[in-house]
């Protein structure tokens, strides 16, 4: 998950944080822990519908206490150095991967959670990769690193990323300055796992990615919609949710959210409740409450994401940037620390080529 907000969302949530409602205001590593009824929650900004929060906190009588972080990376690091008070942390399933071989997180009770069966079943299989059983991990949302292609400047165009190969749009794409992303891209479109140990596997892919390299404008991770919204930039690779907040009703017209049938990734943010967690009976109910179908139906419309509560679907409003159908060949997110060695290297080499 990367920092998104809903368009028509921006002033209520403005409003919500100067309020200071279900915010932490506390900087240092360690939550506020004032309230005996509560449940603390440590996620990605703007992540959850604000109204979400509030319609738990009236029903139930316990405080929603949120805490923000921008990358998986500083929240692990942040919970390594020793942070506690937490109790719900919400990671992509690289992280979470990880945080579940550090013996980081609790096991979850299904028996607390009415909706579990709501769960698409698609997705919870997809997770079983790593999490066996669906032990720890309980899905909040599965989206993907998707291609934006200007429809209106690029009419024909393949749906993966071959389109990188084309010279004739050299200096209107990019890619994102991400080494996973990147190399996932590459490397699937060369028939090899993103966790691949093979040296020659690595070594095909970064020769491809050195083809892509001379016909980008650069790797951005950063401003990839803004450009892409300007015009300046007809095909960048990033994430639908971003795209869509910079991009007109009329541009959307012409705009095309390509999940590649090669070399796509996706990533199921989960939510798990860690081993330390003082609240696990209200960490439960939390997860229980986002996941009933009228509840979870706001998230996917906030969010623009396919919705995998399946009964939620009735309740929703607005049309999804893409279908749950359209990331079954995306490859989940995974840990690669193993190879990150291998990775470093070709990396440094695609930066470095001139």
């Amino acid at each position: 998950m990367k920092n998104t907000i809903k368009k028509y969302f921006a002033v209520p949530l403005l409003a919500f944080a100067l309020m200071g409602c279900g915010k932490s205001e506390e900087t240092g590593t360690t939550p506020k822990s004032d309230y005996k009824n509560a449940v603390y929650l440590y996620s990605w900004a703007e992540y959850i519908p604000t109204e979400i929060f509030e319609k738990f906190e009236e029903e139930t009588g316990i405080k929603l206490i949120e805490d923000i972080y921008s990358t998986n990376e500083e929240m692990f690091t942040k919970l390594k150095a020793g942070a506690v008070g937490y109790d719900i942390v919400v990671p992509s399933p690289d992280y979470a991967e990880i945080m579940m071989n550090e013996k980081m997180l609790s096991k979850i009770d299904k028996n607390k959670i009415s909706t579990y069966n709501n769960i698409d079943k698609r997705v919870l299989k997809k997770l079983e990769s790593f999490d066996k059983g669906n032990e720890y991990a309980v899905p909040y949302t599965m989206s993907a690193t998707i291609i934006a292609v200007n429809t209106e400047k690029v009419p024909d165009y393949a749906k993966d990323y071959s389109i990188y190969e084309r010279k004739d749009l050299k200096g209107r794409m990019s890619l994102l300055d991400d080494m996973k992303e990147v190399l996932i891209a590459g490397l699937g479109m060369e028939g090899y796992p993103q966790d691949t140990d093979s040296e020659e596997g690595m070594k095909k892919a970064a020769e491809r990615i050195i083809g892509w390299k001379n016909n980008i404008a650069k790797f951005d991770s950063e401003s990839f919609g803004k450009n892409f919204a300007s015009g300046d930039f007809w095909v960048v690779q990033g994430y639908a949710e971003n795209i869509y907040m910079e991009l007109s009703d009329e541009q959307l017209e012409h705009t095309d959210f390509v999940v590649p049938q090669k070399g796509g990734s996706a990533s199921i943010d989960s939510f798990v409740i860690l081993e330390s967690s003082k609240n696990k009976e209200n960490a439960h109910k939390f997860i229980e409450f986002i996941h009933r179908p009228e509840i979870y139906a706001l998230v996917a419309d906030y969010l623009m994401l396919p919705s995998i509560n399946v009964p939620a679907v009735e309740f929703m409003e607005e049309e999804p940037l893409f279908t749950l159908e359209d990331l079954e060949n995306a490859e989940l997110l995974k840990d690669t620390t193993p190879t990150l060695e291998l990775q470093n290297k070709y990396w440094e080499e695609i930066k470095m080529h001139n």
